[in-house]
């Protein structure tokens, strides 16, 4: 594992650009996740908060500009960067049809840990998401709260030092979601880097250090979500930065559709 200094950045973009055909997703953007913080990456359907998340996980290859993880450039060493990342996409990554003890031990071996340390790992990680009684019942007898528990796990059996989640609880219920909160805030707390995007501008509040609010493959503006909001005047809310960046009416854009139906597709199934 890296053993990079703290002040190198857990994420740090520059010039980034990613074209799919003639429509620009990601536009030259600069960002940077400072190590141990929770770091929210927000805007509309079609910002480019996917693809750009696609780059970090080397789910895309770096066009035009540069993506480093912890110091690691993601072009050149795409293999030692993701063993720093834990990623949870959009879509549903457990399968129904394995128990939950089996889709992490899948997840083990796909991360190449030791055979030797799998059977610890795996019952680490199962055990820190509270997901014991659960281990030996088929993933889709799960609640969407415990799925989303058992995709953290899956993403967190190689022992990453950066969290990245895609829309970490769409479609929970309230209890739900408050569960997974209360995982991420105690990663943070054990050190782990997180990046979420989220639609939820409570969930950005409560949770992020700082976000950044994406729109048209741009970053429009990055901060504390109480900078952000005072810039806007004494009674502003988070959602009130969100429509003034982005815009209150907000224009198709290719991939949107996509974007929206997957969207609606994992929280159908999540339930």
């Amino acid at each position: 594992m890296s053993t990079a200094p703290a002040s190198v950045p857990a994420i740090d973009c520059a010039g980034l650009r990613y074209r799919f055909g003639d429509h620009v997703a990601v536009d030259g953007i600069d960002l940077d996740v400072r190590t141990g913080e929770m770091f929210g990456l927000l805007g509309p359907n079609g910002a480019g908060k996917t693809t750009t998340i696609r780059i970090l996980t080397t789910l895309l290859p770096v066009v035009e500009g540069e993506a480093r993880v912890f110091g690691l450039d993601v072009s050149s060493s795409p293999m030692q960067a993701r063993r720093l990342i834990g990623y949870v996409p959009q879509q549903l990554s457990a399968d129904g049809q394995l128990t939950g003890r089996e889709n992490v031990s899948m997840f083990a071996r796909l991360f190449d840990v030791p055979r030797r340390e799998r059977t610890e790992r795996v019952e680490e990680v199962l055990d820190a998401m509270n997901l014991n009684d659960a281990v030996d019942r088929l993933a889709n007898t799960y609640s969407g709260g415990m799925i989303r528990r058992l995709e953290l796990a899956q993403a967190l059996v190689n022992r990453p030092r950066v969290l990245i989640l895609d829309e970490p609880t769409i479609g929970l219920d309230p209890v739900g979601r408050d569960t997974v909160w209360d995982r991420l805030r105690a990663l943070q707390a054990e050190g782990i880097t997180v990046l979420i995007t989220t639609h939820y501008m409570e969930e950005a509040e409560e949770l992020c250090n700082r976000v950044s609010l994406m729109h048209h493959g741009r970053i429009r503006a990055v901060g504390t979500p109480a900078d952000l909001e005072a810039r806007l005047g004494p009674e502003a809310t988070l959602e009130d930065v969100f429509r003034h960046y982005a815009g209150d009416s907000l224009e198709e854009e290719e991939g949107e559709f996509r974007d929206v139906r997957s969207t609606r597709r994992v929280a159908r199934r999540l339930g």
